[in-house]
């Protein structure tokens, strides 16, 4: 999904028009003469299936590209042996296959950009970022809701107008399509908070510079255990606590009926100690309704198409300045000699993004236990603790048990 849409016309939009048009829609107009001139080449795809690579060589040949094609299960070996001089790997596989093509292409000189969440596993978030900091390459995470225009004014506007953030609520809900059918043959391995609610985390965690402290979570299994044989969270209910006091509830599903009016529902509320600030951003205004489609609303910020006078379409919006932003960070790197540490507080960033795999780790965990407790009769009482040292579990039942340490 995100792979063929957003990655790949990011990618070869830059390779056909150029990467100067972003520059200004990122801030970053600033850099339009040292890095507008750069030329970037699409030159390999890999896919799961033979078929839907041809599909993919065959729908960009029509606009004038072209580029080698690989499939089956590690089709990254076989890019990375083939162009031994590739610049960035862009990784969109499903959550839990995230950390093998990452960990070679960061062996083989590559940048990386890969989806969200950078992996599900806090020592394989370690492992990426250890590597991301011994070849000296960036590792990008497509985390778009930072890049929401609603978000960058709450951002730089409203949020030190309401005070000590006190309390919130992040929502995500996705329709049920994402779980039993698009991505039906992983959803068992992952779940509704993991896939979408670090989106949120992230948002926060970069927003307001914080890091969780504690975490209870719940989460319930019906609709598709009962109606499609999966054993598969419809949803998720997680409670962090951070280290500046505040508490956010994140509510996630992918079981939201097919039939509402939007592509996933989505908002977000923080309460401070002098005001408030609501953003929903699935419903932005914009609402029309067909005999044939019904009601139906867009979110034309995320991605939209806007005609060009050829009559091709370019293709905008914050899930694009995701992708871009991270690649102008490698272009520093790569052509102004700038180091990791030099760019990295201005993208989404590796280890921004292991916090919220040490988030969605823990959720994992305590979310499961809580659900054979519930099932059992006792109760949701697990809750993880975060502190220096890693993950600890706090279960009445099991015990305590540190599930994560942070390496030495």
């Amino acid at each position: 999904m995100f792979g063929g849409d957003v990655h790949m016309r990011a990618y070869c939009q830059f390779a056909q028009y150029g990467f100067l048009p972003w520059l200004g829609r990122l801030g970053l107009d600033s850099m339009a003469r040292a890095l507008g001139d750069i030329e970037i080449d699409f030159v390999a795809l890999g896919t799961r299936t033979e078929t839907s690579a041809k599909a993919r060589l065959a729908e960009y040949r029509a606009l004038g590209l072209d580029f080698a094609i690989y499939h089956g299960e590690t089709p990254w070996v076989d890019i990375l042996r083939d162009f031994p001089d590739l610049d960035v790997l862009a990784i969109a596989t499903p959550d839990h296959l995230h950390t093998a093509p990452a960990l070679a292409a960061l062996e083989a000189g590559a940048h990386v950009i890969m989806e969200k969440p950078m992996a599900l596993d806090a020592a394989e978030a370690d492992a990426i970022l250890a590597a991301s900091k011994r070849a000296g390459r960036v590792v990008g995470v497509d985390m778009h809701k930072r890049y929401d225009p609603d978000h960058l004014r709450i951002r730089d506007d409203v949020l030190h107008k309401i005070g000590e953030p006190l309390y919130g609520v992040a929502l995500l809900e996705e329709p049920l399509a994402v779980s039993t059918e698009v991505f039906k043959a992983w959803a068992e391995k992952s779940d509704p908070f993991s896939y979408v609610g670090c989106h949120w985390t992230d948002l926060f965690i970069s927003m307001m510079d914080v890091k969780p402290v504690s975490l209870h979570a719940v989460g319930q299994k019906k609709k598709l255990r009962q109606e499609y044989g999966m054993d598969a969270f419809d949803a998720v209910q997680v409670k962090i606590q951070f280290d500046n006091g505040m508490s956010i509830d994140f509510h996630n599903n992918w079981i939201l009926p097919d039939s509402f009016e939007a592509p996933v529902n989505q908002e977000s509320r923080i309460f401070g100690t002098h005001g408030l600030v609501e953003s929903d951003t699935q419903y932005r205004g914009l609402r029309f309704v067909s005999e044939k489609d019904g009601m139906r609303t867009a979110n034309v910020h995320m991605t939209r198409n806007v005609l060009r006078p050829d009559g091709s379409l370019a293709y905008c919006g914050y899930g694009v300045d995701s992708v871009a932003v991270c690649l102008e960070k490698i272009a520093e790197v790569k052509f102004l000699n700038k180091t990791l540490e030099d760019v990295e507080d201005y993208y989404p960033n590796a280890k921004q993004g292991r916090l919220s795999v040490l988030i969605v780790h823990a959720a994992r965990e305590v979310a499961a236990r809580n659900f054979a407790c519930l099932e059992s009769g006792k109760g949701a009482p697990v809750t993880a603790l975060f502190n220096e040292s890693g993950i600890t579990i706090v279960d009445p039942y099991a015990g305590n048990e540190v599930i994560y340490s942070c390496p030495v």
